[in-house]
């Protein structure tokens, strides 16, 4: 089966800032795959190289076999991407029926994938709680039927009630509908609960990789990869295994 994305080597950054130095990944139809890592990791602009947001210094990024150089943001997201970014990217002042108008080539309704923005239609996105928010992203990511679907930080700040019922959509998504998912998460122990594999990114290199089963076994190791010397002068960051922001509703 051809990977719908390969990521080979890349590099990234930002002017003279090298923030991703060496990642190499796969996502195929149908899977989840979490891409784990302590904060500054590398994680976020990863996800920007793939959307063509961030030029590679160096590597390759593949969609189906094909090379994305030159391929522009908008072209990916023609060609079947999604993207929910860590701010949702929402226009806080349309409303969540305005947010959603905007989505061409609707192919669910956004109201049956969250029956939960049904009575919210006419109110104010920016108005909306964080987990009503990421729903709202979330539902217009997920109504055009992605064949890739890259999501950021889905978990941040919000509770774990729908913090679970966001996870449980992107795993209907790949099983129901074959999209496959790079989902960037901190909370690790309930990305890989859904997931089939997972890479833990450190300096903006990939040091462990496997499937999520065998990565919720190994606790340790994967804590271990996590605590050590970042190099940011902030001292170790403990991995959420559950949560470790408030909650939001």
């Amino acid at each position: 089966m051809t990977d719908l994305l390969t990521v080979d080597g890349v590099a990234a950054g930002y002017g003279e800032v090298t923030a991703v130095s060496d990642v190499s990944l796969t996502v195929r139809a149908g899977e989840v795959v979490a891409l784990l890592g302590p904060n500054g990791a590398g994680k976020t602009t990863t996800l920007l190289a793939i959307m063509g947001f961030v030029a590679p210094t160096r590597g390759r990024i593949l969609r189906s076999g094909e090379s994305l150089t030159g391929v522009r943001p908008h072209a990916r997201v023609r060609s079947g991407w999604s993207f929910v970014p860590d701010d949702r990217a929402l226009i806080p002042g349309l409303t969540v029926a305005e947010n959603i108008s905007i989505i061409r080539n609707l192919r669910e309704d956004p109201y049956e994938l969250f029956p939960e923005l049904g009575p919210l239609r006419s109110r104010r996105a920016g108005l909306l709680s964080g987990g009503e928010q990421q729903m709202l992203a979330l539902a217009r990511a997920l109504c055009v039927r992605p064949e890739l679907l890259l999501v950021d930080e889905l978990s941040l700040g919000l509770a774990p009630k729908v913090v679970g019922r966001l996870l449980a959509a992107l795993r209907t998504a790949a099983d129901e509908i074959g999209t496959g998912v790079l989902l960037v998460e901190q909370q690790v122990e309930r990305a890989l609960q859904i997931a089939d594999r997972g890479h833990v990114l450190v300096h903006g290199s990939v040091r462990l990789s496997g499937s999520a089963a065998d990565l919720l076994t190994q606790r340790d190791v994967v804590e271990a990869t996590y605590l050590g010397d970042h190099g940011d002068g902030a001292g170790p960051r403990r991995p959420s295994l559950v949560t470790d922001r408030p909650e939001e509703q």
